[in-house]
């Protein structure tokens, strides 16, 4: 029986599913261990989080920093779990990734024309026969919806009568050299690979709700070192971009604006900073070291806030442009959902409202137990959204990735269908 995750010693998984999410991210790595009971309600039992080096805006910088980031990550999940990991479903994320609309089309087959999984299984297929640079890798081939004969809005065709199978897929690929990269990391200290999983798909699944991906939502994983987008309109992700800034920006204009060192810029940020002015009182005064001067200088808490506030805006530019250049500018009926490190400082949700011209809520992680009262905030999101797309999405094949060790997800739905005979 396969699994992501087995005790050390002893004992067995009673009826129970263990999946593993590693999110490793630019200023973090988060590897976590959650419990898939028969309900399919997920527990979080075990956690390990270590400083990110060799890791820069998403993409893998130095292989071996890397590597011993996640096993330092990995290795405290497991001292607290209990449990000796062996595969995970690991985070993808940088600037290189690019995603498409794409439909696919096929003749129902067999005598009774009624809609099977091989003929769901062609379409899915047919859609992605879509030009993909030799240098660019398939993460994702994700349905949006089926037309049968012409029908609109079927979510799920299967038994239908049917002539003719239409399936709209959202693509989503990347550099395939980034990619190896990160798995050759992931690999090297210990761990197979379940499937990859893009970040702002992670986080939607951890802090979406049905009917905001119904009525039109975006989700903004505001990270270290990017912005991770998705768009959901009709209950189902329609584009998905990533942008080359995040929180170590805001982190070093502060760190130049006020002359100081990065640890204590970002300390500065968190516990003094907000994004929304008019939280500021003018008086506000702040005592802040001065890189190469003794006694540091004492500034207006306003000075630090205005730092703070123009590079939000800049971000929230961005993500706006990206919303225009999706097609969906004003459709957003569920507005934005802000989530990832960067939506925990003061003030970011009220300077979105302006910035992105729409409602705006930050989205900490739900749908999932256990040990939330140390994981339960923004911060987390895309790692606790990658056991909840594991235990989602069990039994179905990944798309587009293999090799380097990975392990076929299909593997771990097996057993599961072995353990709850259905």
């Amino acid at each position: 029986m396969a699994r992501s995750a087995r005790p050390h010693s002893g004992g067995s998984l009673e009826r129970e599913a263990v999946l593993v999410g590693i999110d490793a991210g630019t200023t973090k790595v988060t590897t976590l261990i959650g419990e898939v009971g028969r309900s399919g309600d997920v527990n979080v039992i075990g956690y390990g989080i270590a400083p990110s080096v060799g890791m820069k805006k998403g993409m893998v910088a130095n292989i071996d920093q890397t590597v011993n980031s996640i096993a330092s990550s990995v290795e405290k999940a497991e001292r607290l779990s209990g449990y000796k990991i062996s595969s995970a479903f690991v985070s993808v994320g940088g600037s290189h990734i690019s995603s498409q609309n794409s439909r696919g089309v096929v003749a129902v087959s067999g005598h009774k024309r009624e809609v099977s999984r091989e003929d769901v299984g062609r379409a899915t297929e047919a859609a992605k026969a879509v030009q993909v640079p030799s240098n660019r890798e398939i993460l994702h081939v994700v349905p949006r919806g089926y037309i049968v004969d012409g029908q609109e809005g079927i979510k799920d065709p299967l038994g239908m009568s049917a002539v003719r199978l239409e399936v709209e897929t959202h693509i989503v690929a990347g550099a395939a050299t980034s990619v190896q990269n990160l798995s050759k990391c992931i690999v090297t200290s210990g761990v197979q690979i379940d499937e990859m999983v893009i970040s702002s798909l992670a986080a939607g699944e951890a802090t979406l709700t049905d009917t905001e991906k119904e009525l039109g939502v975006l989700v903004a994983d505001i990270g270290g070192g990017t912005t991770d987008i998705a768009i959901f309109v009709d209950g189902a992700v329609y584009h998905t971009a990533v942008l080359p800034v995040g929180g170590i920006n805001v982190t070093n204009d502060v760190a130049i604006g006020l002359r100081t060192s990065l640890n204590l810029a970002e300390e500065i940020k968190i516990k003094h900073g907000t994004a929304s002015m008019a939280e500021v009182e003018p008086e506000e005064l702040l005592n802040v070291a001065v890189l190469g001067e003794a006694g540091g200088q004492t500034i207006q808490r306003r000075r630090l806030c205005e730092i703070i506030e123009a590079r939000m805006s800049e971000i929230y530019s961005l993500i706006r442009e990206e919303v225009k250049r999706s097609g969906h500018a004003g459709m957003l009926p569920a507005g934005a959902v802000l989530t990832g490190g960067g939506a925990r400082l003061a003030g970011a949700d009220v300077l979105a409202r302006d910035g992105l011209e729409m409602p705006v809520r930050i989205g900490a992680p739900q749908g999932i137990g256990g040990l939330m009262d140390q994981i339960g905030n923004p911060a987390f999101s895309t790692s606790i959204g990658l056991l909840l797309w594991g235990a989602h999405h069990l039994g179905e094949e990944p798309i587009g990735y293999g090799g380097n060790g990975v392990n076929p997800l299909s593997r771990v739905g097996e057993w599961i269908r072995n353990l709850f005979p259905g």
